[in-house]
């Protein structure tokens, strides 16, 4: 009630007119310290802003409109908590923009969002990693996997549940700005479907997700770049006290990446914490390499451990260490040849 009467200020007080049902003003701030080492490189130590959840503030609302239907909005811009930086300059919401109505039908909207499996925001459906997307070199979407990330002009629609089965489909306009015509904007097709057992109260309490992506790169100066394909793959099965999961990716570059990349994670209830623990392996080819062999390895092992000193503060602590092969066996990037040590508070609001 307190974030709602905030929020309702905030908007009065910047001359916003509203009559809001349900207007909540929210945010997460984590910072702390990371050790790294890369391959051939210095011994880093270094304050960071957002390692695991990034550092973010957001206004979300709801209206209730009668006979089923809602609109809702969800306004998330992103910073650096250790410099107080936007974290993606020039705009006022980096994180989220999305507008919305729901019904019997399920949900559409449109804006500025995460894609299906980003692993970020409200149209997100990936599963089946303990360390999610966070955690430097153990996130599954750093730079030994793919992830579209965060597109701009994006349609989305997501089914209700249908025995527990969510069908989601995403279309973006233009990835990064859709002012040229339609041939010379990057386009972002998304395609996935979610299974989450407790929706239907279930005791086995599966989740698991199947998950299409591909971005066409029609605007490149590369005329050799053509589409790129991933999908997205991930199981959990919840047996109280842990949680024991597992994720697949298979990613075509055309000029770029060919790989499989797989994950075993669990989720383990420890002290009152829990702990995240994870091992992955990749395999496949990287064209984009200048010359020589293009084949490619690469396998890291990762461990966090989140304890909670409140409902909405918690500590974490984690360390991962990664080790490539054959083309990748150079690399100089700490996420292919290299470790991490962190420790860090969260709070969110």
């Amino acid at each position: 009630m307190k974030k709602t009467l905030i929020a309702a200020a905030v908007m009065a007080a910047s001359g916003v007119a509203f009559a809001a049902s349900n207007v909540t003003l929210y945010g997460v701030i984590e910072e702390g310290v990371v050790l790294e080492k890369a391959k051939h490189g210095d011994t880093l130590v270094k304050l960071q802003s957002g390692f695991d959840q990034g550092s973010r503030w957001g206004i979300k609302g709801v209206e209730d409109l009668g006979n089923g239907y809602a609109v809702g909005f969800i306004l998330e811009q992103g910073f650096n908590a250790d410099s107080g930086n936007e974290s993606v300059a020039g705009k006022a919401f980096s994180r989220e923009s999305f507008l919305y109505l729901t019904g019997d039908f399920g949900r559409f909207g449109f804006g500025r969002t995460g894609t299906l499996a980003s692993g970020a925001q409200s149209n997100n459906i990936l599963t089946g990693w303990a360390l999610g997307t966070g955690y430097g070199l153990s996130s599954w979407t750093s730079a030994i996997g793919t992830s579209f990330s965060r597109v701009d002009n994006a349609v989305a629609y997501q089914t209700p549940s249908f025995g527990g089965f969510k069908i989601s489909a995403m279309y973006s306009n233009g990835t990064t700005g859709d002012d040229a015509k339609w041939s010379k904007n990057n386009h972002y097709y998304g395609v996935g479907a979610l299974y989450n057992a407790n929706a239907i109260k279930s005791s086995s309490k599966i989740k698991l997700d199947l998950i299409f992506e591909a971005v066409d790169h029609k605007n490149t100066a590369d005329p050799k770049e053509k589409t790129s394909y991933v999908i997205n793959y991930g199981l959990e099965y919840n047996l109280g006290q842990w949680t024991p999961m597992f994720a697949y990716q298979w990613a075509n570059q055309d000029e770029g990446k060919k790989t499989h990349m797989f994950g075993l994670s669990a989720k383990v209830a420890v002290g009152g914490g829990d702990a995240l623990l994870g091992a992955r392996y990749l395999f496949g080819k990287d064209k984009s390499l200048e010359a020589g062999d293009d084949k490619v390895r690469s396998w890291n092992v990762g461990a966090a451990y989140v304890y909670p000193l409140s409902k909405r503060t918690a500590v974490k602590a984690y360390a991962g260490y990664g080790d490539s092969s054959k083309a990748w066996k150079d690399t100089e990037q700490v996420v292919y040849n290299g470790y991490q040590v962190y420790f860090g508070l969260r709070h969110s609001f």
